[in-house]
């Protein structure tokens, strides 16, 4: 395996602290979610950085069935959730809409993109991932 990049972060205080990058790009004050304090939360980040990665995949995706797509727009939806036999946990809804063409052509790069999304790589197995195009469940969608 050929390692293309490492990104490198420092986090003091947990959630109620600061959070920066080794090369100052990104330098936040964190904040727990729903508390109102000033500050961003690992969930938006991770919402951010899971949402980001997996509108690449739609596209690398698109590119490999060589299907043009106007547009690549990907909500991430991430939620914590607290049980009282397992504790804390994540799950994630990825909602696509894609420019250009039918609901069949996006369902299928959706789905190809959760194949190659090392994002989805990571969490598969970990935590529910919830696939979307245009609002309907890929499982539902007809």
């Amino acid at each position: 395996m050929k390692t293309l990049y490492t990104a490198h972060a420092t986090t003091i205080a947990g959630r109620e602290g600061t959070s920066k990058t080794d090369d100052g790009t990104l330098d936040l004050k964190l904040s727990p979610p729903g508390s109102g304090k000033p500050g961003t939360n690992p969930e938006q980040l991770f919402a951010a950085g899971y949402s980001a990665c997996f509108g690449s995949a739609v596209g690398a995706a698109a590119k490999m069935e060589k299907i043009a797509v106007s547009e690549i727009k990907i909500q991430a939806d991430v939620s914590l959730n607290l049980d009282d036999q397992t504790g804390y946990s994540l799950n994630v809804t990825l909602n696509a809409t894609l420019g250009g063409v039918d609901e069949a052509t996006a369902r299928k790069l959706v789905e190809k993109a959760h194949t190659l999304c090392p994002y989805s790589k990571a969490t598969r197995g970990n935590i529910e991932v919830r696939l979307q195009v245009n609002n309907q469940d890929l499982a539902k969608a007809a």
